[in-house]
């Protein structure tokens, strides 16, 4: 645990989305809670060297796909987040909602539209059928938001736990 950031990422859906901005940066900030917001207003490539980062070494990673975007590329972005939110350290957490449906100026396109209603039922199903500690398909943003306070809380404990149990060398 002590070798991840205790940090919350909040990757997903980008693009024009506010529920970073709206529901999650404010409670967190009320709590004092860290976390990593990758939508910036001017994104370049050096902004892939600091998400990678965060990506490998958050405690928590939130991976919402929301109805606002067709969200192909976030939902090819989940099986290596899974990779390395749980396989690569055991003591990550990885939260994930996928929207099963589009807003309605994106079903303007029949064929973007089909292609990501489909592509994000088949993550969703994918995910629903994985056992592993530490990751969990949650239906709504709020219910993300709690689990994510919940899970911070919780990572908050067992530092202190092992921190005060742990063997030292005097």
């Amino acid at each position: 645990m002590s070798s991840l950031r205790k940090c919350i990422g909040l990757f997903g859906t980008c693009g024009t989305s506010t529920f970073r901005k709206k529901l999650f940066i404010p409670k967190y900030e009320n709590l004092g809670m860290n976390y990593f917001n990758p939508q910036v207003d001017n994104w370049d490539p050096n902004c892939a060297v600091l998400e990678a980062q965060h990506l490998a070494e958050d405690s928590i990673i939130l991976f919402p796909i929301t109805s606002e975007t067709y969200g192909m590329g976030s939902l090819s972005e989940i099986g290596f987040s899974l990779l390395h939110a749980l396989r690569l350290n055991g003591d990550r957490d990885l939260v994930v909602l996928i929207d099963q449906h589009l807003d309605d100026e994106l079903m303007q396109n029949e064929i973007l539209a089909k292609e990501s209603l489909r592509a994000r039922r088949l993550v969703l199903e994918h995910s629903l059928k994985l056992k592993l500690s530490g990751f969990y398909v949650v239906k709504t943003l709020l219910a993300m938001l709690n689990l994510s306070i919940e899970l911070f809380n919780q990572q908050t404990q067992k530092i202190s736990i092992k921190e005060k149990y742990s063997y030292k060398i005097s």
